[in-house]
């Protein structure tokens, strides 16, 4: 599974719905989302962040760390080439045995 399988949507923020701040992924892998943005940590290079969620029956929760995808202490992740997100997929597949939907 890698990233160019899913759609890129656009953000905005929430003083103007019409400013694009940005474009976004979400991958609902049942007990944890995975948001993609280009608009982040190493945007000013084209490269991604993601930030890890605890989720429960499609809703996030919050922010969390994931060992061996997010520092520790921390719930994102900058500075990711795509190749960089398609492991991290990958990892999150093999963690929860679960293919993500996009949300």
């Amino acid at each position: 599974m890698k990233l160019a399988y899913f759609k890129w949507m656009t953000k905005h923020d929430g003083r103007d719905r019409t400013e694009n701040c940005g474009r976004q992924i979400v991958l609902d892998f049942g007990k944890y989302h995975l948001s993609i943005i280009d608009d982040g940590y190493g945007s000013d290079q084209n490269l991604l962040e993601i930030g890890a969620f605890d989720a429960s029956d499609g809703v996030a929760l919050g922010m969390t760390e994931l060992p061996g995808i997010t520092a520790k202490g921390d719930t994102v992740q900058g500075y990711l080439t795509e190749a960089d997100v398609d492991a991290i997929i990958t990892k999150l597949i093999t963690i929860t045995g679960i293919t993500p939907r996009q949300l």
